[in-house]
Order: C-alpha cells, then structure tokens, then sequence
C-alpha cells in the first residue's frame, strides 16, 4: 500500500515540472525531425559503399599522388572518422591521417553506453541550463540514429536505477520520465517503475535490505565500442575520396597549416611526405591543444582532460540483459554497471590527469569502483579484487574554461574552433554525438574555406555491415560454413553482413564440430581468421589485434596473453615478419597489457613481500596440502613434483602450461614455489585479493583426489579372508 502511495504521490509532483518542458521538447523534436527526413533522402543520393577496402599501400600512395585534397582529417577516433565520412559524403576530396590504430585512443576506453546523459538533464535543470538541455536532447538524437545506422553493432539496454529511500522514488521519477519525454518519439521505451520483489527477480545481485523498489530506464549499448562502426565510415567513402589513412601515420602541421596542409610520416616505412589540402581539422581528442599549438604556441588551452577508468569484472555480477546506475556515489559521481560481452563492465572515475598516449589505470581507482560495487549488492556477493579481469584509463577531452577546477561539472558540449590560419578544431562533446559533431565541423569549415558542398548526408546513413545485417544472420553462418553457433553470433554482431567474409576464411577444425572456426582463446568466441580480417582492415601490430580488431584485451588481460604467440605467428605469415619481429610483437603486447590493461595492478595483489593472514589452522591445512607434493620436505615444489602427483592420479598436463602455472606464483622466479609464497598465494585467495589462481586450483583438486584413492581400513571393510 505504501507503495502504490509513493507511486502516485510521484505522478503528482512530476505533472508540473513535466509540463514545463513538454512544449519546448516537442517543438525541439518536430523541427529535428523534419530536418531529418530531407538529410535521410540526400545520404541516399550518394553510395559511399565498396566490395573491396584498398591496401594501406594503395592508401599511402594515394595520399602522395592525389594533388590537394578539399578536407584533411588529423585523427582516426570516432570524431575524425566521422567528420571523413561527412566530408566525402558531400563530395568533397577527403584525407584522414591517424598517428597510430584507427581508435586508438579515447573512442576505444568507453563505458559502451549510447545515452543522452541522465545526470546532465538533472544538471540542465537544477541550475536552469539551456545549453545542458540542448546538448541531451541531441545526444538522444543521435543515439536513434546510432541504433538505426548500425544495428549489429548496438541495441537497447534496460538500466536500473535502486531506491533504497522513500523520498528518492518521486524525485529520480520524474527525472527519469522527463528524460523519456526530452528524447520524444525516439524514446527507446518509457521507463517503469518496479516493486521490490520484481527488482530482485530482475537484478538478483542487488542488496535487498533497505530496498524500496527500482526505476528502469532504456539506453543504447555499443558492442563493440565504435570500433566496427568506425571501420565501416571509412570502408563506405567512395572511390575519390579514398586518401583517408589509417594506424601508424604522424602528422606534423606546417606553421600555417590551415593553408597548406601536413607534413607526414609513415611510421612504418619512416618514410616523410606532404599531404596538401584547402582545410584541416583537427579532430585529435585528449590532443587537441598540443595541435593547436603547433598552429600557433600563443593559443589558449580550451580543453582539460579527464580520467575514467574502468573494470571488467566476470558475467555473474550482473544479469544478461539489465544494467544498473549508481546515481550518487560516495564523491558524487555516477558509476554505471552494465552486462557487456558476456562480462559486467563497472565504471567510471573522473579526475584531472595530464595528457598521454598510454594512460594507466590506478589501484585507487579501481578500489573506488568496487567499493561503490559493493555498495549496491548483496551480502551474499563476495565483491573480490581477484575478479577484476582487466581495467584500463581514458582520457576525455573535455570542454572547460580554463578557470574551472572540477571537471565534474564539465560539460559534454563540443565546441568548434577555427584559428586565424584556418585551421579547424573539434573539441570536446561525447561518443554519442560524434555524428552531430562531425556535421558541425564540416558545416564550418565549408564556410570558413568557402569548399562547394550541401549540407551533411549522414542522417539515416547506414554503417558497414548493417545493409543486409538481420538478428537471424548468425543462423545461415551455422548452416552454411558449420561454425558454433556462439561464434556465428559474436562474427554477426561484430561485422554484421560481413561476417561471411570472415567466415569463409575460417580454417577447418578437423573436428566434427565445429566444421570450421578455430577459437583463439577457449572461453572467447574469437577465432583465428578474425586475425587475418584484421590485417586486412589495417591491422599492423599484435597490440591492434587484441584491443581492436577483438576486444580479448579489455575483457581478460590473462587470456589475451594467452592468445598472443598464435596471434603473432599468424600476423607474421600476412606481413612477412621476420623473427626477430614477432618477437618485438609479442614482448610489445605484453607491455601493453601489463601497463595499460591493469596486469600490472592485478599482479602486485600478489608480491613476495604480501603479508599472510592465516589463521593457525588454515596454515596446518594448506602445509599438509602443500606436503602432498613435497614429498621431501624441500620447503619448496618444482615441475616435477607436480608432474608427479598428477602421474599418481592419471593426470595428464602439458610440460609448458605446468610452467606457466608454477609461474604465476613464483613471486621471485627462481623456477620453484616455496611454502611462504604458496601460503602468501592462499591468503591473497581468501582475502579476495586474487582468484582463479591455478596451481591454487590444481593442488586442492589432486588433494582431494589423492584422499579418495586412499585404501579403506579393513575394520571398516567389513574383514575379510
């Protein structure tokens, strides 16, 4: 009963403040609309598709012989990208120019949400901030777009919002009911309220004391970050505007650059050149000032970037299809939780940083994470620093004046800058509005350089791979190449109509099933001509393959890892490598992980000065485990203890996985596990501080398999002869 009371006391309150907003939002609508309808019919005017990408060579070659070219992209995010494809779009000559993967940076480290921003709504109007507004009732726009022009790649997520107090269900009410009513008819599907009983059958995690009932909102989800998306804007300019550069060139801006255009080089080959173009945007993210700078060094800063760091957390923290929003964390900020990949992804921070190409996640962010975690499910959820898999850093280039110290009050507006030579400048703004900036950018520099061209025909432009793309897709890749049907569904909702290209360079099992398809990794369903698709969209080192072209790096730094020689042998056959090159692949790769990917945080759980916090018992418990296999009382174990106690049971393990396994624990690498560092390795597990620990699992399972084989006492057989 007091339920249904709040309920309707919530419609009350919200009636007013829903109604001073309805008119300017279906005014707002009805004029965007209608704009879109005309820009939907001109994008069709122009086929930007192609059957065949060129090779990079063909690309490089085409930025040398192409003469001027009308618009010169630096930056391959989802914002330069974006403004490639708008530009070609409308005809003009088009030049992209990445200094190192094709979304490297930013636009691959994202929460893979696509949202208008619920709390920039509260912000627009707690403090009656237009701009705010608009800025929301665009990314809502833009999110319909996204959803429509590539939607293999994205879908609708329900979030939910915990009440936990009486008072908030009015008040996150009726913010969550203006925030449907703001995005209009392209309100995904209205939000509802829920009781607490069917919270909890929802969101089973979810601590239940003090739980009032739940609000659930709708909100895009991005499979695979962008970076499929981005891929298909490039692979769809047409043939004219094929000087468009992607992964491994740097672009160094001549004094007026605005004017002439860039002096390059190709990474690669260290080759140096110059692309001459009437514009040049500069569309570089966290590195716009640096850019700009070289334009002129006198130039104020106009951007202050901005830390967030996330973590991938294993599937069972969340269910499949519901997220859940932390509105009011402990410092005010928003963390989100969500089911991504079959794994929960939980972020993020937000906190001044300076500019880096390889931002690295802090132990104290993500402590920060999984205590706001922990805060929100159940007692009996064990919210483990072990089960952090990978966590990673990226920078936003948020838009500040530059007097401004908090950055959480930043807003996500972008704003476009021309200098005094011309050159173009696209800053801050946010994923979702990348469309919407790129248009922008485009429009003014039309202006500014007086390019002949319409007006922008992305509106309704349909992304690679979604033309003949269908939620049934996957079915014909099992029926007509024999590949597992969890394998066909991730090839279908990573590169939608594509996904036949790839399968058809699927290499035969040798099994009965799957026919064809061999797994990178066991528990993934990547698969090994992912890896030969991947140097054919540019892919060039190992680090491209595990971060981009598949996402094994930011959902298990261990498993990546894993993947890397077979990742390295076949990138090596496609591009020629010389040993002595797969060699600087993999020792790259794995500095990647260990730095970027949060390895090196997750291995400092475990060091050899951890302290052990053992109660007596425990340690009488894990020393006779641990005996079991030093039969010698060495006070330590080796290899071969271990391939011992395995032959005495009838398990067979290959001689350099057991190495790996011993590895792992070896806090000091002395090629064996001594006793002090296999109870610092028990007492992490039990602290929470590491899980899934191998050896750790292995000795407890030949432990328990050595007492089942032990023989039964012949007073309790019953005699005998």
């Amino acid at each position: 009963m007091a339920f249904q009371k709040a309920v309707k006391g919530t419609a009350l309150i919200g009636g007013g403040a829903i109604a001073t907003v309805f008119g300017l939002s279906q005014f707002s609508q009805y004029r965007n609309k209608h704009g879109a309808l005309v820009q939907v019919e001109a994008a069709e005017a122009v086929p930007v598709k192609q059957d065949h990408l060129p090779t990079r060579e063909q690309q490089i070659l085409a930025l040398q012989t192409s003469g001027e070219f009308d618009v010169l992209v630096i930056g391959g995010g989802a914002t330069g990208c974006g403004c490639a494809l708008d530009a070609a779009t409308r005809g003009l000559k088009t030049a992209l120019l990445e200094r190192d993967d094709f979304s490297s940076g930013t636009s691959s480290r994202s929460t893979k949400l696509i949202h208008g921003g619920v709390r920039y709504l509260q912000k627009a109007i707690m403090k009656l901030d237009f701009e705010q507004y608009r800025m929301v009732k665009e990314a809502l726009e833009e999110r319909a777009h996204l959803l429509g022009s590539a939607p293999h790649l994205s879908a609708p997520l329900p979030i939910m919002l915990p009440i936990y107090k009486w008072w908030q269900l009015p008040y996150y009410w009726v913010g969550i009911k203006l925030y449907d009513l703001v995005a209009g008819s392209q309100c995904l599907k209205s939000s509802y309220v829920l009781t607490k009983s069917r919270a909890l059958e929802l969101f089973p995690m979810l601590r239940k004391d003090k739980l009032v009932g739940a609000i659930v909102y709708y909100d895009g989800t991005d499979v695979l970050a962008g970076m499929r998306g981005c891929v298909g804007c490039a692979a769809g300019m047409s043939s004219r505007a094929r000087g468009a550069v992607w992964g491994a060139l740097q672009g160094c801006p001549h004094r007026y650059m605005g004017r002439c255009g860039v002096r390059c080089r190709d990474v690669l080959t260290g080759k140096e050149f110059d692309v001459r173009a009437k514009c040049v945007i500069n569309a570089t993210g966290p590195f716009t000032d640096s850019v700009r700078k070289m334009d002129d060094q006198e130039v104020p800063n106009i951007c202050q970037p901005s830390a967030g760091v996330h973590i991938v957390m294993p599937g069972y923290y969340s269910p499949d299809n519901m997220g859940l929003l932390d509105p009011a964390t402990s410092d005010g900020r928003v963390i989100f939780f969500l089911p991504w990949e079959k794994m929960t992804i939980a972020g993020t921070t937000d906190s001044p940083t300076d500019v880096t190409s390889h931002p690295i996640p802090t132990e104290e962010d993500i402590n920060f994470i999984l205590s706001e975690v922990r805060n929100y499910l159940g007692a009996d959820v064990e919210v483990r620093r072990g089960d952090v898999l990978a966590a990673w850093s990226g920078i936003r280039p948020l838009v500040t004046d530059p007097s401004s110290k908090d950055t959480q009050s930043i807003s996500r507006n972008h704003v476009v800058n021309i200098s005094d030579s011309g050159l173009v400048t696209i800053a801050g703004g946010k994923w979702t509005t990348y469309r919407a900036m790129a248009r922008d950018t485009i429009d003014a520099a039309i202006q500014e350089h007086n390019l002949k061209a319409g007006s922008s025909r992305t509106m309704g432009l349909q992304l690679e791979g979604a033309q003949d793309w269908s939620p049934t897709l996957y079915i014909r890749l099992v029926q007509d190449y024999g590949l597992e049907s969890e394998v066909a569904q991730h090839l279908a909702s990573t590169y939608g109509d594509k996904a036949f290209e790839v399968a058809k360079i699927a290499q035969v099992t040798g099994k009965r099933w799957p026919i064809v398809g061999k797994r990178l990794v066991s528990e993934f369903p990547y698969i090994e001509a992912e890896v030969v698709y991947g140097v054919k969209e540019y892919a060039r080192t190992a680090v491209d393959i595990i971060s981009r072209r598949t996402r094994l790096a930011f959902l298990n730094v261990q498993a990546a890892e894993e993947a890397l020689p077979r990742i390295v042998d076949i990138m090596g056959k496609e591009l020629n490598w010389s040993e002595q090159k797969k060699k600087e692949e993999l020792e790259t790769a794995k500095k990647f992980l260990y730095y970027e990917m949060g390895y090196k945080v997750k291995t400092d759980q475990l060091t050899d000065s951890s302290e052990i916090s053992l109660v007596p018992s425990d340690i009488e418990r894990y020393k006779k485990r641990f005996h079991m296999f030093d039969k010698e009382k060495k006070g330590f174990i080796t290899i071969l203890d271990v391939q011992r106690v395995l032959e005495s049971i009838s398990v067979q393990i290959a001689e350099n996985t057991l190495h790996e396994i011993l590895n792992e624990v070896d806090l000091n690498k002395n090629g064996q596990v001594e006793l002090n560092e296999f109870l610092q390795l028990m007492s992490a597990i039990q602290k929470g501080h590491v899980s899934g620990s191998r050896l750790a699992v292995l000795m407890k399972s030949a432990e328990e398999n050595l007492r089942r084989r032990e023989a039964i006492p012949v007073d309790r057989s019953g005699g005998g002869l």
